[in-house]
């Protein structure tokens, strides 16, 4: 979400250079049509950046569609509204600093194939956001235990409407949740927490079980084997054996 930020600025700084230049061949441009310029400078930084996809639509966006409601004179209940769906959704990332990243087709592919076929195997995933990557194994892999854990209520509420008993999804903090029962651990967080949940893991994690990370290091742990996805975020699935 910062570098998000950081985006909007740098495109912002663009736009009042390119709109002084403007005032001295007298040329004038609605606000409109500044915010539109800042939107498509943001979807370019937002690419060049490699930040996940929905920022590549959430950024280009947030600027034009709000200078149009302007224009619609919403009442204010309705940004109030968008506050609370905003908290809804984003309050975990602010407590934890782990954004909502969503797995790429190829990742759940990938992940997949990795997974053996026993009947029983227990998974869990760290963050599981909307549930998208659940509902693909629960669908593709229908023998597994499929638990999720998500500190943002609307994202789990969500997640719970789309799976209903396919798979277990609780609300709450990952630091509370028992590695021990899973045979396979998967986490698409950020670099914040990584060192801390891996001693986590190494704690709990029982031998012969698999910890798998979603584009994000282990700080000074290397990997026992990596797959380059090849996606928008241009990620790779890290993988480790727990001894």
């Amino acid at each position: 979400m910062l570098q998000a930020g950081l985006i909007h600025v740098l495109a912002w700084a663009l736009v009042l250079g390119l709109a002084f230049a403007a005032r001295q061949i007298e040329l004038d441009l609605s606000w409109g049509m500044w915010a539109l310029l800042q939107g498509l400078l943001a979807g370019g930084f937002s690419y060049f950046f490699a930040l996940p996809a929905w920022w590549l639509v959430i950024n280009p966006l947030f600027f034009p569609v709000l200078a149009q409601a302007q224009q619609w004179e919403l009442a204010p209940h309705w940004y109030l509204a968008g506050l609370v769906a905003l908290l809804l959704t984003q309050l975990g990332a602010v407590r934890s600093r782990v954004p909502l990243y969503l797995s790429s087709q190829r990742a759940k592919t990938e992940l997949l194939r990795l997974l053996p076929a026993d009947s029983g195997l227990r998974f869990l995933d760290v963050g599981s956001g909307i549930g998208g990557l659940l509902a693909f194994l629960a669908k593709n892999r229908p023998g597994l235990v499929l638990d999720g854990i998500e500190s943002a209520p609307g994202l789990w509420l969500l997640s719970r409407l789309r799976l209903g008993a396919r798979a277990s999804i609780a609300l709450g903090d990952l630091w509370n949740v028992d590695l021990s029962r899973y045979d396979v651990v998967y986490a698409f967080l950020s670099p914040e927490p990584m060192a801390r949940l891996w001693q986590k893991a190494k704690r709990e994690m029982p031998p012969g079980s698999l910890f798998v990370s979603n584009t994000f290091e282990v700080p000074g742990v290397k990997p026992d084997a990596s797959i380059e996805l090849h996606d928008l975020h241009r990620g790779r699935l890290l993988l480790w054996r727990m001894t």
